[in-house]
């Protein structure tokens, strides 16, 4: 028996590629569109069992490699029965059912606070050399009069009659039945007839809370940071969630980064690349004189060593290029077009006797 054809699937499928098969055979076989159907069954328990194999990674590998000995080997003896298989492929027949998943979670005790999201948007240099903020958060915090646990001080809850306290009962679905979470306690296994006043049987309200966040230098956008213990409130003596902030850069004037590197287009006259030239540029650091030889031409590029952006693990800083941009006027006074005139006359007298002008080098391929 292969897994892979029982599927009809490829080897190297991936997990929702699994997953979509697995469902298509589960709602095809099903015993309650089947029934009496043994053969249908057995395909039904047969998909059961390749699926739980081929989605957990570590048995995957050993079938593959050794086949259903390895698995055997190795101590797996299958799926069990239809109560195993709703209870271990939750996730799939809720879609089939229209249940919530199964499974016996401890109702009464702690509960997690959930993590949240705060979205910052910080200044290009705020990123490049770090900062100190502090913002200011809306979320749910652990309720301080009834503690998280939703019950107003000095009562009790009640154990829920519907299933007995465990948050489970039974239902029944064909031939055979599913746990599912109890709609009258919603899971909890108790009922709460004396409401906290302040949260409602929640164990949570709204609070406004002031976070100190230290941005480290080198941050670019999109980067994540984690501020533990700062989310949602727990409840029932449970732990607080996190809090992730999420960092946007704004762009900057003058600046383009490129991973640690600081990008600097410099605009240049005609003159000022011909002639050499001392220019004062921004830089991250403040304002820097740096040299362009006579002579620069358009692209050129120019590194200043370790002027760029932090390096958050390893240490040290990126570069900082300055590309050359020479640009040619567009509008010229009289004077102006006369010395460039009088340039070119200068220019083709000198160079003429060593070398053949370009133009009638093209006149003679073309001749």
């Amino acid at each position: 028996m292969d897994y892979y054809a029982i599927l009809g699937i490829a080897r190297s499928a991936s997990a929702d590629e699994l997953k979509k098969a697995y469902r298509k055979i589960a709602m095809k076989y099903h015993p309650d569109r089947n029934p009496g159907d043994k053969e249908a069954e057995d395909k039904f328990k047969e998909a059961a069992e390749a699926y739980e194999v081929l989605r957990d990674a570590e048995k995957r590998k050993v079938y593959d490699r050794y086949g259903k000995d390895g698995l055997k080997n190795s101590g797996y003896s299958g799926p069990g029965n239809f109560n195993d298989i709703f209870s271990s492929f939750g996730d799939i027949f809720e879609d089939l059912f229209g249940f919530n998943r199964g499974g016996h979670p401890d109702t009464t005790g702690p509960i997690k606070g959930s993590d949240l999201r705060f979205d910052l948007t910080i200044s290009f240099l705020e990123a490049v050399h770090g900062v100190e903020k502090e913002i200011e958060i809306n979320r749910p915090d652990t309720c301080w009069t009834c503690e998280g646990s939703g019950i107003r001080p000095g009562h009790d809850a009640e154990t829920c009659s519907a299933c007995q306290g465990r948050g489970q009962v039974m239902r029944s679905q064909g031939f055979f039945s599913v746990s599912t979470t109890c709609p009258s306690c919603r899971g909890r296994g108790q009922i709460i007839t004396e409401p906290c006043s302040d949260c409602d049987a929640e164990g949570l309200v709204s609070r406004q809370k002031k976070v100190s966040l230290k941005i480290p230098a080198g941050v670019d956008n999109g980067a994540r940071m984690r501020l533990t213990g700062e989310g949602e409130g727990g409840r029932r003596n449970g732990p607080p969630g996190d809090l992730y902030v999420f960092l946007y850069v704004d762009q900057h004037e003058f600046f383009q980064r490129e991973g640690n590197d600081i990008y600097l287009q410099l605009p240049l006259s005609m003159s000022q690349a011909a002639l050499g030239c001392k220019p004062e540029i921004p830089t991250i650091h403040g304002e820097k004189t740096i040299t362009i030889t006579a002579g620069a031409q358009s692209g050129h590029r120019i590194t200043l060593k370790s002027d760029g952006v932090p390096r958050l693990r390893g240490g040290g800083r990126g570069d900082m290029i300055v590309v050359l941009n020479v640009r040619t006027p567009t509008k010229l006074t009289k004077r102006q077009r006369e010395l460039l005139e009088e340039f070119s006359q200068l220019e083709t007298e000198e160079g003429e006797p060593e070398e053949e002008g370009f133009l009638k080098k093209l006149f003679k391929m073309s001749a």
